[in-house]
């Protein structure tokens, strides 16, 4: 079986809603702070299941979540055996959830990149292009061509006649 079979995701689900309730309801150890279980992922074998958790507080009260958390293992994994009914219970692992750290340090970078378009946008208000405000070459319609034409003609002539002047 695949770790994404649908047996071992409903097992899953099922370890997640049966270790919640327990730690809200049956566990009293002090050092249990505000947790929330985010995710729970099964082996394929359904022998092993790994429970994610996030720690609301300072690093004192994660600490201090870990260690309630190793002691109540057992318990947790008796309770999990009995409303289950799998014959072989799995073992359960606890591992704080990354998620929080990686949602600080990308919203950091997006404050970063806020600030760094703001300069831009600072820098771009007194400026000017440095050619046309449009360099590119644009289609020219038929009538500005037949009056370059009979611009151009004007000014040939006026060439001519300075040149004819030059000569004499």
């Amino acid at each position: 079986m695949s770790e994404n079979s649908p047996r071992a995701r409903r097992l899953a689900d099922r370890i997640q809603q049966i270790v919640a309730t327990m730690l809200d309801t049956r566990v009293k150890d002090p050092r249990l702070g505000f947790i929330t279980i985010t995710e729970v992922r099964v082996t394929g074998d359904l022998q092993h299941a790994t429970i994610f958790y996030t720690v609301f507080g300072d690093d004192e009260e994660r600490v201090g979540t870990a260690a309630a958390l190793q002691s109540a293992t057992g318990m947790l994994r008796r309770e999990v055996g009995r409303q289950t009914g799998v014959r072989l219970t799995p073992t359960l692992e606890f591992v704080e959830d990354a998620l929080p750290e990686n949602a600080r340090t990308i919203e950091d970078l997006l404050v970063q990149a806020r600030s760094r378009d703001a300069d831009l946008a600072r820098q771009q208000e007194g400026a000017s292009f440095a050619g046309e405000e449009d360099p590119y070459r644009k289609p020219r319609d038929e009538d500005e061509d037949a009056a370059d034409l009979e611009d151009g003609a004007a000014e040939d002539s006026a060439d001519e006649d300075a040149a004819g002047d030059a000569r004499a």
